[in-house]
């Protein structure tokens, strides 16, 4: 892999992983940095990637790890004037507030099915999951949604 389809890659996925990022450590500043080490990481492990049509999964992979490391390190309570918006919230405030109540096993692979718009294969990639798995979370996961808006 060459600096320059490398550079290419992270330029038109850095909005994809900044939301996947956001989806778990839901700080800005904490998605930044994390976007910054996940794109040192995979530079200096890219001999790791066999193919490079994979490029999208294995990121994300790299990102989402780096994101649990990052979660670990600041385990901490947090008033909730730090919490800051999405840089671009959905555009119903009850669906936003439906997707945050999700737990993370469940958000996760939604927001990168319909969000990032990544196959179910993808996603059990990126996730080290079974595909059925990943279907299995994504229905748990719009059942749950469709409770919740159902009930307001």
């Amino acid at each position: 892999m060459d600096k320059d389809f490398f550079v290419r890659q992270i330029d038109a996925h850095g909005g994809m992983l900044y939301r996947v990022a956001w989806s778990i450590l839901r700080n800005d500043d904490d998605c930044k940095d994390a976007l910054q080490e996940t794109a040192l990481k995979a530079w200096q492990k890219r001999s790791a990637l066999k193919d490079e049509r994979y490029f999208r999964t294995w990121i994300v992979r790299i990102l989402i790890n780096t994101c649990y490391d990052t979660q670990r390190k600041r385990r901490r309570t947090v008033s909730i004037e730090e919490i800051q918006e999405p840089a671009c919230p959905p555009p119903d405030p009850s669906l936003a507030l439906a997707l945050e109540a999700l737990p993370e096993k469940l958000r996760l692979p939604l927001t990168l099915c319909y969000s990032e718009g990544m196959s179910y294969a993808e996603i059990a990639r990126a996730l080290h999951l079974p595909q059925a798995t990943v279907r299995g979370r994504i229905h748990r996961a719009k059942e749950q949604l469709r409770k919740e808006l159902d009930a307001e």
